[in-house]
């Protein structure tokens, strides 16, 4: 059997010992590095599996929490303040929001964590790696500044629930009722209708009208002249009537209180009533006490200011009202009549004596 080589010449006997010196370094290098390439293989192989399984345990692990934290109810006395808290919606999201944070930061901290684990294994040097992604971390923060301090915000908003779909909040920016809440971006509905999208960072403070409870406030303004003890018996009548009727026994948290006078003046006074009402429905609350109270102080005869003025009594009709007062005049012998009598001309008077 003859051997050619690519010039279609023989080879000859020195070309055939390198080449067999070549093969035997070759095979030499890989039966020396072969059990450190199968090593490293095998460990990159497991570390990679055990992140996967990792991250795969932990995920499903926090989907479970979130679906069980949705299904449980917190334990709150009160029937309309138990409704109130166990919002649903209100829970879904957060607890959604919640759940993606958390999966979130596990799969970057494990897959990150790997990453790192292989790189160290190939005998990378890590140091100029991680050098350029601190430097590349500090220009994205400050040309993102913005977005990290929503997303923060965000977050932390969400931990401390501080509101959640269904709360009438004033954000200070915008106010309304929130319909979504979200990492970066919180909307919120108007009461003119309008929607407003509120970035998470820009809110400096929080103002949740639905936590808690509310209070209702209504002013009495009556005439000075009324009994003040009558008027304060009547209103808290009214306030007692309108705690036993439906829906007002729900939407009442306690009862109708006279606070007493706001102030007093020539003509008026000025009584302010409060009651502890269920959030939300502050306005509601005060409507409907404010027409009560007309009604039951028309029933009472209590004028309010600005009410029919009562009739006038007529006066006596003075029979000398219609009589002239007396006069000097009147008398011909009185001196003012002698001064303004006419004086006679002188020659009618010596007609007389001839």
């Amino acid at each position: 059997m003859s051997w050619y080589l690519a010039d279609g010449t023989t080879p000859t006997a020195s070309s055939l010992s390198e080449a067999h010196q070549n093969a035997s370094q070759a095979a030499g290098w890989v039966e020396e590095n072969w059990s450190a390439w199968l090593g490293a293989g095998l460990r990159i192989l497991l570390i990679v599996v055990i992140a996967l399984v990792l991250r795969a345990v932990l995920r499903r692990a926090i989907t479970r929490f979130i679906t069980r934290m949705n299904r449980t109810t917190p334990a709150v006395d009160g029937g309309a303040l138990r409704g109130l808290l166990v919002n649903a919606e209100r829970r879904r999201q957060r607890s959604e929001a919640i759940g993606s944070v958390l999966r979130s930061i596990t799969s970057f901290v494990i897959l990150g964590t790997a990453a790192l684990t292989v790189l160290s294994v190939l005998s990378i040097n890590l140091a100029p790696l991680l050098a350029s992604a601190g430097v590349a971390g500090v220009a994205l923060g400050f040309g993102a500044r913005n977005l990290v301090t929503d997303f923060l915000s965000g977050v932390f908003m969400i931990l401390e629930d501080q509101y959640g779909v269904g709360d009438v909040v004033d954000a200070g920016v915008a106010s309304g009722e929130v319909i979504e809440v979200g990492l970066r971006v919180t909307k919120l509905r108007g009461d003119e209708g309008e929607i407003w999208y509120v970035r998470n960072g820009e809110v400096k403070r929080i103002g949740n009208k639905s936590q808690g409870w509310a209070t209702a406030t209504v002013d009495v303004q009556v005439r000075y002249e009324e009994d003040l003890d009558r008027v304060r018996t009547v209103i808290t009548d009214t306030g007692k009537r309108m705690a036993k009727d439906e829906p007002w026994n729900e939407r009442l948290w306690g009862p109708v209180e006279v606070m007493g006078l706001d102030s007093v003046t020539l003509e008026s006074m000025v009584i302010c009533t409060q009651a502890k009402t269920m959030p939300g429905k502050k306005l509601g609350v005060e409507r409907e006490l404010r027409g009560r109270i007309k009604q039951a102080f028309d029933t009472a005869g209590i004028r309010i200011v600005g009410g029919v003025p009562e009739p006038l009594t007529a006066a006596a009709e003075d029979p000398t009202a219609g009589t002239a007062a007396p006069s000097a005049l009147a008398s011909p012998a009185s001196p003012q009549s002698v001064a303004a009598s006419p004086i006679p001309s002188p020659s009618a008077g010596s007609n007389i004596t001839k």
